[in-house]
């Protein structure tokens, strides 16, 4: 089957598309996720068009071979992880910036767009593509639309989904369809647009978006907040929502990722505070909105309240957020980054019972949040080598999730679902709703070519 299916491939596709040294395509074979199982592919394709597209999947399902859509496999979920015998499908190569109008705020892009260059092009047109996911610099649109990613600005601006106005996607059997719109408004038919956004590459290939764009926003300040208690941290989060204020990020950070980012970066954080929450505002005004902010943080109990004085302060701020994920992983070497959303009112209690797993456990435990959507990303420190320490962080991952649920929450507010949390899908969703979307996923790709064993 493996030769019948490279020389059918390669019947209509350049050589330099079609990989197949073993050396090679096992580097292909998973993203950035801990205990997600990966198979072996049996070739790698990285198309340039549509039309490649087309081709491998027309071959696939002749074939009956299972498909592997990647982006830049920086996901967290082992959604992009391979399965034995599949074709990973990776389209980095496709990764043009076809369109950008200013007039209808929208930018026309192939999914191997980088987001932090589509965010840098539209910017110097004045316009604005919010989602930045932290690997914005390496991650791809595609990647971003198969797990509706989140990322720091989406207290004031949303996720993905809200972005994608219309897609050009490759069904299974090789059809090209089209979905959405390019208008500001359009409501014809069912939203099939929305359905692909976050269904990691189970139901079509996204060959093209049409994104949405804002007008660029004046450069945001950002105030740190030090606070004794995680618990007087979310206090002032949720006084400043009901506050009815609208900051472009609300992030917070525990004291052992701030620690942590301090070990790796030296960046100077307070390392005796309980918990680090940055604000920051992209108003005409900023430094109003901050000084209204941190009088909420004090009353809510902050040690200290340090508005940025410029941009450059601002980013060394946001800098250090960024890097939260990358220093935990230092502490031991290994991480289970979890990534559960919880109602903003429940967020002390969240945080609170992180901490009691992490002392139960004998683990560390560091948390950072987009505070202000809820959306906590818990990240269990371990030595992968350590077979106890291993099993440890694992049931404190599962732990994590069930107190996500039990608070009224998700599973996975933007990393997706893929290997990683299939049981926990089931459990949220419950056997109605997990009937349904198996439904829908039989309607799209009824052979179950389509990243086989994610999801459910």
């Amino acid at each position: 089957m493996s030769s019948a299916l490279v020389e059918a491939l390669r019947a209509e596709l350049p050589a330099d598309a079609v990989l197949t040294d073993p050396d090679v395509t096992s580097s292909y074979a998973h993203d950035m996720a801990s205990f997600c199982a990966a198979g072996s592919p049996a070739v790698v394709v990285l198309p340039r068009t549509v039309a490649h597209v087309q081709h491998v999947m027309r071959t696939a399902s002749a074939l009956r071979v299972p498909v592997v859509p990647q982006g830049a496999r920086t996901g967290l979920s082992g959604g992009a992880n391979a399965t034995d015998g599949c074709v990973v499908l990776s389209l980095v190569k496709m990764d043009r910036i076809l369109e950008i109008n200013p007039v209808d705020r929208v930018a026309v892009v192939e999914p191997g767009v980088v987001n932090a260059t589509l965010s840098r092009a539209v910017g110097e047109l004045g316009l604005y593509y919010p989602p930045d996911p932290s690997s914005w610099e390496t991650c791809t649109i595609g990647g971003n639309i198969g797990t509706a990613s989140g990322g720091l600005c989406c207290v004031k601006y949303g996720v993905t989904a809200e972005y994608v106005l219309g897609l050009d996607v490759v069904l299974a059997d090789g059809r090209l369809m089209s979905t959405g719109r390019r208008t500001a408004k359009g409501v014809a038919g069912y939203d099939l647009t929305r359905l692909f956004v976050g269904s990691e590459g189970s139901l079509g290939i996204v060959v093209r978006a049409v994104l949405a764009l804002r007008p660029k926003p004046p450069q945001q300040l950002v105030l740190a907040a030090e606070f004794g208690s995680a618990a007087a941290a979310c206090d002032a989060v949720c006084a400043i929502m009901e506050g009815g204020h609208v900051p472009s990020l609300l992030e917070l950070m525990d004291r052992t990722t701030v620690q942590a980012v301090n070990a790796l970066a030296h960046m100077g954080l307070p390392e005796t505070t309980e918990a680090l929450l940055l604000a920051a505002f992209d108003t005409p005004d900023p430094a109003v909105d901050l000084a209204a902010v941190g009088a909420l943080c004090e009353a809510a109990g902050a040690t200290q309240v340090v508005p940025a004085e410029d941009a450059a302060e601002s980013e060394l701020l946001l800098q250090a957020r960024r890097l939260s994920l990358t220093a935990l992983e230092a502490v031991k070497g290994t991480t289970m980054i979890d990534d559960v959303c919880v109602p903003r009112s429940k967020l002390g209690a969240m945080l609170d019972g992180v901490a009691a797993i992490a002392d139960k456990h004998a683990l560390t435990i560091g948390v950072c949040a987009h505070a202000g959507d809820g959306n906590t990303h818990p990240t269990v420190c371990f030595d992968a080598a350590d077979p106890d320490e291993s099993r440890r962080a694992r049931e404190s991952f599962d732990e994590i999730m069930a107190l996500g649920l039990d608070l009224g929450g998700t599973i996975t507010g933007e990393h997706g679902v893929g290997v990683l949390k299939k049981e926990w899908l089931a459990r949220e969703l419950g056997p109605v709703g997990l009937e349904m979307q198996r439904a829908v996923k039989a309607a799209f790709d009824p052979h179950h070519l389509l990243n086989p064993g994610k999801l459910f």
